[in-house]
């Protein structure tokens, strides 16, 4: 019997669980004592100021949480404990993020939040735990024996996050990791008054905009990238097919969602311009090409590791343009403040973590795939 590879579901579930505590707290500065008990907020009457989009993205942002962390947890125990101790923590985070928020001052805490966080990581709980017992999960897994690589843990993991960075507006389409201004700016601000501040390197170039050849190799490259991380772990070429068309797809919806949440539904397609459009077309026939060809891992991981270093050189050398900035800033100054943030820093770091891990990966010597942990599907 093939042994299971190990589960993506842990670091999945403690990186959720990060990002819950990064958008409850941002933007982290602030703080100070306002007088009360810290859990005054239990008491206190509904809001005067409230909307379904608040209730309904308090709901919806603890429902993953719940769902993951019960399947978690179901690799130790019963699936009925399970769902009864992932419900109990993701009240308990809930719990001390709104407590948190009662010293932060641009941050309101609400027992009407807490109680649609907690509500959502019960249904959560309650979908994981009818997979569970239903041989969902199971077949998920057999499903994933089937089609990736023993150690694809680290790839999908990935792959999970990408759409999420991908959400943040970027200046160029598929343009994540653009943090070069951000790390000078900041660099500066810390050094600023010190004797080291004189010793900073300065930058010997102006950003200058984007040629629109060099922009469209920037996207064909930004949408080749989550194919090739996919082509790392899948071997067979059908399903590397599929999965290429997948991944195209789902980055073309991705950005149209982002782009109709800053600018509205009617302009969810602004961002099509002809050059990016090009470079979409170019990585449409670059990548069934290379899934066809089936060339070794290694190979496609240096493949993905080019193509990371150049799209972050072409991104982080050219200026802000006025779009990019405009769309900025109408998810940090509207109702997505909270969550641009989040999506932010992980567009911003995604790519250096792939490269990372596609470096670690090329040059690790081959290893035999460990069984893990079966899940428990005991039924109290």
């Amino acid at each position: 019997m093939t042994p299971a590879p190990p589960s993506a579901v842990l670091p999945l579930t403690l990186l959720y669980a990060a990002l819950i505590v990064y958008a409850s707290l941002f933007p982290f500065s602030g703080w100070h004592d306002q007088g009360i008990a810290p859990w005054a907020y239990l008491q206190a009457p509904w809001p005067q100021y409230w909307t379904r989009f608040d209730l309904l993205t308090n709901f919806a942002g603890y429902a993953p949480f719940g769902f993951l962390l019960t399947l978690t947890l179901a690799r130790l125990l019963r699936i009925g404990m399970a769902m009864l101790l992932a419900v109990l923590l993701a009240l308990l985070l809930s719990f001390s993020m709104e407590c948190l928020q009662s010293y932060l001052p641009l941050r309101v805490a609400s027992n009407v939040d807490f109680a649609f966080n907690v509500s959502g990581a019960l249904a959560g709980a309650l979908v994981a735990g009818l997979a569970l017992r239903y041989g969902h999960v199971e077949r998920w897994q057999r499903w994933r024996v089937r089609w990736f690589a023993p150690h694809s843990r680290g790839a999908l993991v990935l792959l999970a996050l990408w759409p999420v960075g991908l959400l943040s507006p970027t200046m160029v389409a598929y343009g994540m990791g653009r943090v070069l201004e951000r790390v000078e700016d900041g660099v500066a601000a810390l050094l600023e008054g010190t004797a080291f501040f004189d010793l900073m390197p300065l930058r010997e170039f102006e950003l200058e905009p984007l040629l629109h050849s060099t922009e469209t190799l920037a996207v064909a490259l930004g949408a080749l990238v989550p194919c090739l991380l996919g082509f790392v772990v899948i071997r067979q070429r059908r399903r590397r097919l599929v999965f290429a068309a997948l991944a195209l797809a789902g980055g073309v919806a991705v950005l149209s969602l982002s782009a109709a949440l800053a600018w509205g539904p009617a302009h969810a397609w602004a961002w099509t311009t002809p050059p990016v459009l090009w470079g979409v077309a170019a990585a449409a026939c670059a990548a069934p090409v290379l899934a066809w060809l089936a060339l070794p891992a290694r190979m496609d991981m240096a493949l993905l590791i080019a193509a990371l270093v150049v799209q972050l050189v072409i991104v982080n050398g050219a200026a802000e343009s006025v779009y990019f900035a405009t769309a900025r800033q109408s998810w940090e100054q509207g109702r997505f403040i909270h969550f641009f943030g989040l999506t932010e820093w992980i567009g911003g770091l995604w790519p250096f973590v792939a490269l990372g891990y596609m470096l670690l990966r090329l040059f690790a010597p081959p290893t035999r795939a460990a069984p893990s942990a079966p899940l428990k599907s005991t039924h109290e």
